[in-house]
């Protein structure tokens, strides 16, 4: 083993933070002498798994790894506090030192009661062999009684005091310690240390790396959206959170979103059976069909996840990296990270879907210009008030457009009415659902508020997959017609608003299924 009096300081100097644990990375600089020697260097947190450990040495010299591990100890804590410790601290020493005092007290006092019993005994045994030999020494033996007897009561009236006072300082030391449990935390005692075999061939200095694997550490993405105007500011940060037993300080920061654990095996496969029955005369005589809800990724933003949802990377690992070095505590909290920052057009644009929502959003449109790809998180929304709210960011490929929602409109208002009618159309009996939709929007402007506003109204229509029920939009009953109609059945409306004006659109469309359909 090293001589050295301290080991060797192994500080870290590179971290890769992963989904769920770190990539440590450690250099030192060692002043190694010729042939084998061994040497303890940390200490490093007791966290790292052993068989991720690797260390490699860069000499001018021929210099070689024989063996590395990491040793763990426990470190007793101090039976002293320091002047590092708390108040808390303190005041539970100075009691236990008082109770240890009252303790002892309290055992000589009864080690006294014991001897005054002991001794009014013998007393008692000496009066009494005295008077059956014929002596006669009241005033001697009464004077005797009475001192006993006074001493005895008076050690136990003060033993009672001594015990009454370790019965209130009990309860005082139990309330210190509680209240310790609930404001303090006991630091980490489980400490390691690398011990590093190495050989050398002659005398001089080596540059050591040592790398491991590491666990509670993980990092998610998080930005900070600033709207001025026609231009949107999009901060990228990353917020890092480890409690590893060790600090983070002036490293170089990298972010992947690779699993490491992640098992890699073929999917495992089962049978599917697939049976042949024959249709009945009354399943040939009917289709069956039903309302199916599906969601179209295009319609706007994903609703929020709630607690911490993993990273989405879009199926590929993707790397960031910090641009300048950092400094992360061990205290398991949030540290934000700044990764980037760019600014683009801003394509603003006022949305409502009232089927879903009678609220108007104000939806703004931006390319990625960051030069790296944008993960899924958290967006902290800001505009010319201030902080209005926090949406999310899907993911995004370099130089693709996002989209972010900055929140309601207080000054619209948007009701929705809807109508059904039902009919049988001629001899062939087919069924006529019509459906009309009445969507009244209106403006609330302040005074002196000038200037249209588009707003974009979306409705959907039913989207029929089989020949034996058709869905028609009747444009000569829509007022106005809908703009633009898309695969998916969603009808829209750009509907210019100016300063207190009010606009009605009506949306009408017919399902005609044939007799023999039902569920419908």
């Amino acid at each position: 083993m090293s001589t050295a009096p301290k080991p060797i300081a192994l500080p870290v100097t590179a971290v890769t933070c992963l989904e769920d644990r770190a990539h440590v990375e450690r250099t030192a600089v060692l002043d190694l002498a010729a042939g084998v020697q061994r040497l303890r260097l940390g200490p490093v947190s007791a966290l790292a798994v052993d068989r991720t450990l690797h260390a490699e040495l860069t000499a001018d010299h021929p210099a070689t790894v024989l063996d590395v591990r990491i040793v763990r100890a426990w470190t007793p804590r101090g039976p002293l506090p320091t002047d590092d410790d708390s108040t808390l601290s303190h005041r539970a020493h100075a009691l236990q030192e008082e109770q240890l005092a009252l303790e002892r007290r309290r055992d000589r006092l009864r080690a006294r009661l014991d001897l005054l019993g002991r001794v009014a005994a013998d007393l008692l045994r000496d009066i009494g062999e005295g008077a059956g030999s014929g002596e006669s020494e009241r005033p001697r033996w009464a004077r005797e009684l009475d001192r006993l007897d006074g001493q005895r009561d008076e050690q136990s009236e003060e033993l009672r005091l001594v015990e009454a006072e370790l019965s209130a300082l009990g309860g005082e030391l139990g309330e210190t310690l509680r209240a310790m449990d609930l404001a303090e935390e006991e630091p980490a005692e489980l400490l390691g240390h690398v011990e590093l075999t190495v050989e050398a061939s002659a005398a001089g200095p080596a540059r050591l790396r040592l790398s491991h694997l590491t666990p509670c550490a993980l990092w998610r993405p998080a930005y900070r959206a600033v709207l001025d105007g026609d231009s949107l500011t999009l901060e990228t940060d990353a917020m890092v959170w480890q409690r590893t037993g060790e600090d983070w300080s002036g490293v170089r920061l990298t972010l992947s979103t690779a699993r490491s654990a992640l098992a890699t095996a073929p999917p495992r496969l089962g049978e599917d059976r697939l049976t042949l029955t024959d249709r009945s005369a009354a399943e040939r005589r009917t289709v069956d069909v039903e309302l199916r809800e599906e969601e179209i990724g295009d319609l706007g933003p994903a609703a929020p996840v709630l607690g911490l949802p993993g990273v989405d990377d879009g199926g590929e690992a993707q790397v960031l990296r910090s641009p300048a070095p950092v400094s992360v505590r061990g205290d398991g909290r949030a540290h934000r990270v700044p990764l980037s920052a760019f600014t683009t057009a801003a394509r603003s644009e006022y949305a409502c879907s009232p089927e879903l929502s009678p609220l108007v959003t104000q939806v703004v449109r931006g390319d990625n210009r960051s030069g790296h790809v944008l993960l899924a998180g958290p967006v902290d929304l800001v505009r010319g008030s201030g902080f209005s709210g926090r949406g999310t960011l899907d993911f995004t490929a370099v130089g693709a457009p996002f989209e972010l929602a900055f929140g309601s409109r207080d000054d619209y208002r948007v009701v929705r009415e809807t109508e059904e009618s039902r009919d049988s159309a001629g001899f062939s009996q087919r069924t006529v659902v019509t459906r009309t939709v009445r969507l009244h929007l209106s403006r609330f402007s302040a005074p002196g508020e000038r200037g249209e506003r588009v707003v974009a109204l979306r409705e959907r229509i039913p989207v029929s997959e089989v020949s034996a029920v058709e869905v028609r939009l009747q444009k000569e009953g829509c007022s106005p017609a809908p703009d633009v109609v898309d695969a998916e059945g969603i009808a829209r409306w750009d509907v210019p608003l100016p300063p207190g004006g009010r606009s009605t659109v009506t949306l009408v469309y017919e399902l005609s299924a044939s007799a023999k359909v039902t569920g419908l």
